[in-house]
Order: structure tokens, then sequence, then C-alpha cells
């Protein structure tokens, strides 16, 4: 199986591992191995990269082909420390980790906050992998001072792979030490932040070395590579993401901007914390079936006769970096029966993701149409909500493996089998069915739009 390319997505629960035939985008075989997430303390997040390279393994080796190429994806931010001779010196701290918001307040005020959302598109979150840097310097110095490499979680395969330390400039993105206009590391920031720039691999575009942070791989994944289409991710959490060709930052750094897999291009993407979260949450609190949630919310008209659902379960990022900010139900009536809030919920989680679009359109995102994915995509109301609430036509693609396939097809133009992205998305991304925004629901959500953006104002007041 010559023809064959390989996505390895290295993620937080698990690696993921597809084949993929390069000449029509058909999946051949899949893998998936688990690894453990440690928490030694509340808020911490962990893992051993043996773990992530012990899996890697396992999910190749179960594909039994022998691949043209291999692209990688997987979990951003995350900090693998290393000494001089590649030994890892500790378990790597993850993008979920919380313990670093006394960095962060330091990063900031260090820099300036309009300085490092200039630089890095973005302001210092827990999850980035600088404040993770300088909290090992204060709390485990002794660690700090053997470190000789940084990688980030993929890269650490990647190096157990094929010998090389390397990393592509949209995962490089999310570390806060990278300059995102120029696509190189910032020699200002380390300097401001007395960082060791030895420490930090090359920096190559995707198509060099076959892969990109999992967001931009499962953007490339569902054909978002050029202005135009959206990436809409409708998981767990939510993602409006949209390609920029030149880089723009939100001046609030409400918005995420980070270099594209495909180079001379950037995205911005808006990032929901509770989207398929919240039924999720909604279905355990009614104890009730899924489809049987969905049936009755269908029984009710757009706009849930006036029920507000403000979907901020854990904390916000997009629009409202706030991990304190609150959700609600409000306008409820002796009418409203499970549907309600049912239907109200997958409203609330539509108007969020709008909240990101018109942000991105803010920053000069096209959106023509929008690639709509996630295990919430299969919902065919929650589409037709989406579709509606953004007013736009949502496609879905043929496969559903995110940021792997994006990784096989970053894999395909390293190798050659492809020129270039466009050329890879073309040959294997298909459009499988198309949902149209419904003209009657489009001006009722309007309006109860407008009512969703005064709540948190109304119910989150800032001191």
């Amino acid at each position: 199986m010559s023809h064959a390319v390989v996505g390895l997505d290295v993620g937080t629960t698990g690696v993921k591992a597809i084949a993929v035939s390069a000449a029509d985008g058909s999946v051949l075989a899949r893998a998936e191995h688990g690894y453990p997430l440690s928490t030694p303390r509340p808020g911490w997040a962990e893992q051993d990269p043996e773990d992530w390279w012990r899996a890697a393994q396992a999910a190749l080796a179960q594909l039994d082909v022998e691949p043209a190429s291999v692209g990688l994806s997987g979990q951003m931010h995350g900090l693998v420390a290393l000494d001089e001779s590649d030994r890892v010196l500790r378990p790597a701290i993850l993008w979920n980790d919380q313990r670093t918001a006394v960095e962060c307040a330091e990063i900031e005020r260090t820099v300036g906050f309009e300085r490092l959302v200039g630089l890095t598109g973005n302001r210092a979150l827990p999850g980035f992998t600088a404040p993770k840097l300088l909290w090992l310097r204060t709390h485990e110095p002794e660690t700090y001072a053997r470190i000789g490499h940084v990688l980030l979680p993929k890269d650490y395969v990647r190096l157990r792979l094929e010998g090389e330390r390397a990393v592509d400039a949209a995962d490089a993105s999310g570390t806060l030490l990278f300059d995102v206009a120029h696509r190189r590391w910032s020699d200002e920031l380390l300097d401001l932040l007395e960082l060791p720039a030895e420490w930090l691999p090359p920096v190559f575009e995707s198509t060099a070395i076959g892969g990109a942070g999992d967001q931009a791989a499962g953007a490339v994944g569902v054909g978002v590579d050029r202005p135009g289409p959206l990436s809409v991710v409708l998981g767990t959490s939510g993602v409006v993401f949209g390609v920029l060709r030149r880089f723009e930052a939100d001046p609030q750094a409400r918005l995420h901007t980070f270099c594209h897999a495909v180079p001379e291009t950037w995205h911005a993407m808006g990032v929901m914390l509770s989207a398929a979260g919240a039924f999720a949450w909604l279905q355990h609190a009614l104890q009730a079936p899924y489809d049987t949630l969905v049936a009755e919310a269908e029984t009710w008209d757009a706009g849930s006769e006036g029920v507000v659902f403000l979907p901020y379960l854990t904390g916000e990022r997009t629009p409202h970096a706030d991990p304190d900010a609150t959700a609600s139900f409000t306008g409820l009536t002796v009418r409203h029966d499970r549907g309600a809030l049912t239907r109200a919920v997958m409203e609330g989680v539509a108007y969020g993701l709008r909240d990101s679009l018109e942000l991105l359109r803010a920053v000069g995102v096209e959106a023509s149409v929008g690639r709509i994915s996630g295990g919430g995509a299969r919902s065919e109301l929650w589409c037709r909500i989406v579709a509606s609430v953004l007013d736009l036509p949502l496609e879905r693609t043929a496969v559903e493996e995110g940021a792997a396939y994006g990784a096989a097809l970053l894999g395909g133009v390293r190798a050659g089998i492809f020129a270039d992205v466009g050329e890879a998305v073309e040959t294997c991304v298909r459009v499988t069915g198309t949902v149209e925004p419904e003209p009657a629901w489009t001006s009722v959500y309007a309006d109860a739009y407008a009512r969703f953006k005064a709540l948190y104002p109304a119910l989150n007041p800032r001191p």
C-alpha cells in the first residue's frame, strides 16, 4: 500500500492514526491507542511523553500499511522539557493545565498587553507554553537548569519517529514565543522573558515537515485551506476558524491568531468552551436519551418562545476571556418543557458561535460557507439552527477524522504526492451534503442574538 499516506494525531486521550488513499482520500485503515492523564494537584494536567510514543508505535503497527508518508498533528501548547541528550526531564505540562495564572500576569506586565498581542496574536493564557517555562523556573529550578531542548507534544513523537527536532509554524504559534506575523521565533520575547533561544527547535512550514497543531490540521482535513470557507467545530468545545491572507490580530485578543498550515496564510479562530459539552450537561441533568431530547426540541419553533441559554458552563474564552463566567436560562414561563430547554441550549451554543464569526469578520476573515464537524454536527436540527444563526450554508465532508486526516494530507504534500495543500484538498476532501439557513428562522434568530449579547454584561458584571 505505498499509495497510502498516514496521519497521526497525538491527542489528550490517545493517539489516532489513519491510512488514507492518496488517489481519492478514502480511509483505508484506522487505529487508536489511549493513555492516561495525570492530575497530581487540582488544576494540573500532565502526561508521560513516552506514553505518546508507545501509543503511536502501536497505532502505526495496527494500521499494517507501508506508508509513502506520515504526517503529524496533536494537542497544542504542551511543554516537553528535554535535556541535552533528548531525555525527558519531567512529565509534559499540557494545554489544559491551569497552574500558571501568576506567570501569565507576569508576561503581560513584562511585555505589555498591546505588544504581546501585536507579536503573537494572543494574550497570555495558562494553556500556552511560555508561562509553563516561567513556572518551571520558579518552582522547579533544578529541572529548569537541566533543560537543553523544548518541544511540543507531537514533535516529541516526531523526534522519536524521525530523529529530528523540528516544529511547524502553525504549532509554534501557540507557544507565546513566536513572532506570528513573520513566522519565526521572537528574539524580543525571548529576551524580555530571559529564555534561551537555543532551546527551541528549527521552524518550518507545515508542508515542509508534514505537520500542524490540531486545529490547523483539522481545518485542512475539512478543506479550509484558503479564505472563504470556515471550519465550524461543534465538539465538546466550539470553534469557528477562518483563513487570513495576512496577519491580523483582534486588539483585545478575544480571538486566537496563528500561522495556518498553508504557507503565507494565517488563521483566526474563536473558541467557546461549552458547545456539544453543554448538550451533554443537559442530557446528564435530565437523565434522558439524546434522540428523545432532540425529537422534543424539534416540536418548538425557532427562538424557543423567548428562552435564551447562556452557554458559559465552564467559563468562556471567546468573546469573553472570563474563567468565572456562568451559564443561565432566561425567559422561562410555565409553558416551557425539556424540549424547549433542549432547543434553547442548541440555540445558545449557536449564538456563541455567532460571537466568534462576528469577531472573525472584523479582522478580515471572508465567510462564504462553513464546513461543520464534531459530534454535534450529527444532529440535522442542530446544523439547521447553526446555519440559520450564522446565516451561512454548512457543508458536511465525507471523513470525520479531523486532525489526523489533515495531518495525512500535509504528509502527502511533504512527500511530493500532492503539489500543495490545495491539490491535496481538491483530491481528497469531498462534500457530502449541505444544510442551508432556514429563511423563516434567520430573522427570529437575529432578534434573539441581540438579547443573547445583552445577557453576559447583565449577569456577569465585572468589579
